[in-house]
């Protein structure tokens, strides 16, 4: 059965990738993650912003994805080794920094596939989620250690009355790549378990992940497949026509016209 996370809502998904920032508002100096990229994606019609989750050295879960603060700012210092008031001082002039629990009260309504950055928010992250919008949220990681450490804060801190959504992790992908490979039904029941979505590059290299085969097998154990990260609207079009469920996409606007644009 397919995660209540997922519920009705339209398909193909649209995934805001790190918000919304069009050309335009780049040139204005507009970064990924801030308060407005995020307020564009769901403007635009995303229906899931996927965004990241650092930990400021004063402990406060904020939406930015990298280690650094090098290439989204230029500044050279590790993002925990900041305060949570000098990187909004910093990110001001770029549309606003905006933190874990505003992002989930400021957009009551809007869903949310967060990915845990690092060991030392994955707990607090996981937290902020089961306190103030558990259903609301899937939850993903590079790393399925830090993944699970999430769910399990974000499960405690909501009482137990509701599990997040949750996206494999490397390791989790590799299994059940390896596992529909084999074509074993035992592999692939063992290596599905316990996710709601596997969200993939269309290829790896010169290796194609997304295939017809993991496409049936995702979908016969209630496990959606989302692509990442997909600006080209035909190519849209394309993995919407091979069965994924969803876009993860720098261009929600290009999307929206290219897979829900009225025939």
């Amino acid at each position: 059965m397919t995660h209540p996370f997922f519920g009705e809502g339209r398909k193909p998904r649209i995934f805001g990738h790190r918000g919304f920032v069009s050309p335009e508002r780049e040139a204005a100096g507009i970064v990924e993650n801030s308060r407005e990229a995020i307020a564009a994606a769901f403007a635009a019609g995303a229906e899931i912003v996927e965004s990241d989750c650092q930990l400021t050295s004063d402990g406060r879960v904020v939406l930015f994805h990298d280690a650094t603060l090098t290439r989204v700012l230029g500044d050279t210092r590790r993002t925990a080794t900041v305060s949570h008031a000098e990187l909004a001082e910093l990110m001001a002039p770029h549309g606003g920094l905006i933190a874990l629990d505003e992002t989930l009260t400021e957009f009551p309504e809007g869903k949310f596939n967060i990915d845990m950055k690092a060991a030392a928010v994955a707990e607090p992250g996981g937290a902020v989620i089961g306190a103030l919008a558990p259903q609301r949220v899937l939850i993903g990681s590079f790393s399925d250690t830090y993944r699970l450490r999430a769910v399990a804060a974000a499960t405690a801190a909501a009482g137990g009355r509701v599990i997040p959504a949750t996206g494999a992790g490397q390791r989790a992908i590799v299994q059940v790549l390896a596992a529909v490979t084999t074509r074993s039904r035992a592999l692939m029941d063992r290596a599905f378990a316990g996710i709601d979505a596997v969200q993939v590059p269309e290829r790896q290299g010169p290796v194609r992940v997304v295939t017809r085969a993991l496409v049936r097998e995702a979908h016969a154990r209630g496990v959606e497949v989302h692509v990442w990260t997909v600006n080209d609207p035909d190519k849209m079009r394309e993995l919407v026509e091979f069965g994924v469920d969803g876009i993860i996409t720098d261009r929600t606007d290009l999307a929206v016209s290219a897979l829900w644009a009225s025939p």
